[in-house]
């Protein structure tokens, strides 16, 4: 009989293909309604779809980054308890990441889907945060959130050995990067300006030879900062983050989730610590994942199924037959 080497606390690994159906789901429920010009329908779709989803799995799931607080129910709210019993779990959500884009059918909107060991996960509060990430194969330290965007940008042109100019930078389309995309362009890199959707902005670092991307760079939601923190740390790479807390409001609603250095940066094992796995099912089509099809007798999805103790990357095109099950 062989030794089991699954180290003490472990998930189960079985739950690689679970978390992959709970992004299947969202994604085609949402998917139904791509180009519609309704956001809010699409998002209810996901979340009725992934929260079914989640109920049915073995687990004892804590919703930490969710859809809102207790009061914004039925979205899937931060705190809330999900699961049919099991291993004690932290959840991290986005069920419809590109609410904008799937309304008016563009690029890059998913569905997304973190579960670590309890405990693992920051419980971070719905505010910007300023982030900074880059994909694996580079030194540790390469990156720092307080250096100049320009530096950072110099910095992995010459680790990876290229001009400025063959760098691609991804910062979100906002007047408030403004100054940050003029730092950038100076050094003659280029910049791939996205409407919405972080997390995938962050998870393109991770292959800049099928995204084009190698850096990410600018403030975004701090609840998307943790998914994709979990995303980068099931394939190696490097993020940093710090909340910003710019009201007493914003502190002391942070401070209540445990959080009492509002000036702290939080590197990638912070805030997605412990065993991680990941999912993001494609709702549109991307540069990292296509978008669900529906055929004549079936359903396609292509998904991005992650595991950070085994640094495992499944790429999985699925064709569902059974489509009821999607009903």
């Amino acid at each position: 009989m062989s030794e089991d080497k699954t180290p003490r606390g472990a998930l189960d690994r079985v739950l690689t293909v679970e978390v992959m159906r709970v992004t299947e789901r969202a994604a085609v429920s949402a998917a139904r309604l791509r180009g519609r010009g309704d956001e809010r329908a699409a998002d209810q779709a996901a979340v009725d779809a992934m929260r079914r989803e989640l109920n049915r799995l073995h687990i004892e799931g804590i919703v930490v980054i969710g859809e809102g607080e207790r009061d914004e129910a039925p979205m899937l709210y931060i705190g809330e308890a999900v699961g049919a019993g099991g291993d004690r779990v932290d959840i991290a959500l986005d069920p419809l990441e590109g609410t904008t884009l799937c309304a008016k059918d563009m690029p890059n909107s998913l569905a997304t889907l973190a579960l670590a060991s309890g405990g693992s996960l920051l419980n971070a509060p719905d505010v910007y945060m300023d982030k900074i990430a880059i994909g694996p194969g580079y030194p540790e330290g390469l990156i720092d959130l307080d250096m100049p965007a320009d530096e950072a940008v110099r910095r992995v042109a010459k680790e990876k050995g290229v001009p400025t100019a063959e760098i691609t930078a991804c910062i979100l389309d906002r007047p408030r990067h403004a100054e940050l995309i003029r730092l950038v362009r100076e050094t003659g890199a280029a910049i791939r300006l996205i409407g919405d959707g972080d997390i995938a902005g962050v998870i393109h670092t991770t292959d800049p030879i099928e995204t084009g991307i190698d850096i990410y760079i600018g403030s975004g939601g701090a609840p998307e900062g943790v998914l994709a923190s979990a995303a980068l740390r099931c394939t190696g790479g490097q993020m940093q983050g710090r909340l910003i807390l710019d009201s007493e409001a914003k502190v002391e609603r942070a401070a209540k989730m445990g959080i009492s250095d509002p000036a702290k940066v939080y590197r990638m094992e912070d805030m997605a610590s412990g065993e991680v796995f990941f999912s993001a099912t494609g709702v549109t089509d991307g540069n990292m994942l296509a978008g669900v099809k529906f055929a004549r007798n079936y359903i396609q999805t292509e998904t991005i199924v992650m595991r950070s103790s085994s640094k495992t990357v499944r790429e999985i095109k699925a064709r569902h037959q059974d489509m009821e099950k999607f009903s």
